[in-house]
């Protein structure tokens, strides 16, 4: 299912959803890490947050519990150039615990543009569907 991301600025990243399906809006952040994103996602200061992680594939390890850094997920989406279908390890995939998690996540973007676009920028609010949603009636609400 398609899904999208739009920041103030104007710009628009279209990719494919997964996760749970649905539209929020927040501030988006990055996180360059190579490994951690059960870590990162449960951390509480990313509450709230769109986290866009920049390493080539997440999920690659499964998803377990005992990575937690708080008792669920903090951020509103997640958005990751690939994910990880069959980890090797876990308890379950990357999508299945977005899923029992409500979270939105959105991948086959070009994450290193999208850093980009912050770093030049700053800081940034967005709006990301997975919704059929109209891309300029959104674009007016951020």
């Amino acid at each position: 299912m398609q899904g999208w991301i739009a920041l103030e600025n104007g710009s628009v990243f279209f990719g494919d959803s997964f996760g749970y399906q649905d539209t929020v809006e927040g501030e988006l952040v990055f996180n360059t890490s190579m490994t951690g994103y059960q870590e990162a996602l449960t951390d509480p200061s990313y509450a709230g947050q769109i986290l866009m992680f920049t390493f080539a594939q997440i999920g690659n390890y499964g998803c377990n519990m005992e990575n937690y850094e708080s008792n669920k997920i903090q951020t509103k989406a997640c958005i990751v150039k690939e994910w990880c279908r069959f980890p090797h390890q876990g308890e379950e995939n990357f999508d299945e615990w977005l899923i029992d998690e409500n979270i939105i996540g959105l991948y086959g973007i070009d994450t290193r543009a999208l850093v980009k676009i912050l770093r030049s920028n700053g800081s940034m609010n967005g709006l990301l569907t997975s919704e059929d949603k109209n891309v300029e009636t959104c674009l007016k609400l951020i």
